[in-house]
């Protein structure tokens, strides 16, 4: 019997994605699990998977093409002459007013803040931008005319010959990350110095004391990162439509180098757990990403972040702000120096630099037992 693959919903606020690629097409054998569709949400690029083997009957989708969630992308049935739903074989969906291209992060801030819905905007382009909300509210409300953004350089000719590469989905999630970075976050950076040798010790007794064969330094930081964001909850926070949006749980984001490509993997609902469970948790999701083989939900949802660059005997390091996060935590320690470095970059929309000193004096102290 067929069935449909729906398009899921990845993040609460996506109600469009993207379709970037198509793996799978009609008529090709397929097993459950396997990779038929990459998609993009405002977030992050992630890959659809089939839920169940069989033949791939109607692909109702194409790449490029926005798809609202909750439709049907493709059609597989036990075999490959099955017959498709005639509900399958409507007309689907057209992108009107009615269906609006999925905003970006920045269109989306300003249609809240305007009191504005999706539906009320025209749009060009594949999606609704803040230079159409812009243009929209000039021209109904009479306001001023909507400001010239710049010229963006990654949109112009280049200087010299060379050839086009479509981005890998890890390059695609970090252009994401750096232009959230820079046009909606107000980005901010600060550090300490501080003497790391209390913390070794407590990481090799408990490192002995547990007998774990990689000695835990990193990660015990890294849990202590989300105790502090427990009890100092503005940190586990963003800004939404002028109004600040405090998370439910703390993802901890955690950035692990695998070759050539660095993931910023996700513990979720790593406030619940207790040392010893993050520490093995975190050591799975790390597993996943250097084989480059990391889960979807594992690179995704951060709502706070840790990241060190230690073993590059870096003195410093300012690392760009994920997308809907208010701090990363970012951990140096150069071996000539005496002192380590723990730094933070910010949304200053949300946290003073009271706030994030006092994250990081807390966090260069030891807990106590």
């Amino acid at each position: 019997m067929p069935s449909p693959l729906h398009v899921p919903r990845i993040n609460n606020n996506d109600d469009f994605v993207k379709v970037l690629k198509l793996y799978a097409r009609r008529g090709d054998r397929v097993d459950r699990g396997d990779c038929v569709a990459q998609i993009e949400t405002d977030k992050a690029v992630v890959d659809l998977e089939a839920e169940t083997e069989g033949y791939v009957l109607e692909v109702l989708w194409e790449e490029a093409e926005t798809v609202p969630v909750g439709e049907v992308m493709m059609w597989i049935g036990d075999n490959a002459d099955d017959p498709v739903p005639e509900s399958a074989t409507a007309t689907k969906p057209t992108q009107t007013r009615e269906t609006p291209r999925q905003p970006t992060a920045k269109a989306r801030t300003m249609l809240k803040e305007h009191g504005l819905s999706a539906t009320d905007i025209p749009y060009k382009g594949e999606r609704l931008t803040a230079r159409d909300v812009e243009t929209y509210v000039a021209e109904q409300k009479g306001s001023a005319p909507a400001r010239k953004e710049a010229t963006s350089l990654d949109s112009t000719a280049p200087p010299a010959s060379g050839a086009y590469h479509e981005l890998s989905p890890e390059e695609h999630g970090m252009l994401t990350t750096v232009r959230w970075h820079r046009d909606v976050a107000a980005a901010t950076y600060l550090e300490i110095e501080f003497d790391q040798q209390p913390w070794e010790e407590h990481a090799a007794r408990y490192g002995e004391e547990h007998q774990l064969l990689l000695g835990p330094l990193m990660p015990l930081l890294a849990y202590r990162l989300v105790t502090i964001a427990t009890e100092m909850p503005k940190i586990n926070a963003t800004i939404v439509g002028g109004r600040r949006y405090q998370f439910d749980e703390v993802n901890l984001g955690f950035t692990v180098q695998s070759g050539d490509t660095l993931y910023l993997t996700v513990i979720h609902g790593a406030d619940k757990l207790d040392t010893s469970n993050f520490i093995e948790k975190l050591g799975e999701i790390q597993r996943r990403a250097i084989a480059k083989k990391p889960k979807p939900e594992d690179v995704q949802g951060a709502t706070v972040a840790f990241s060190s660059m230690a073993r590059w005997n870096v003195s410093r390091h300012v690392p760009i702000l994920p997308p809907f996060t208010s701090l990363i935590v970012a951990h140096a320690a150069p071996r000539d120096s005496g002192l380590a470095v723990m730094g933070a970059t910010y949304d200053h929309r949300i946290l003073s630099g009271f706030d994030v000193i006092q994250v990081l004096q807390r966090l260069t102290q030891v807990p106590k037992s």
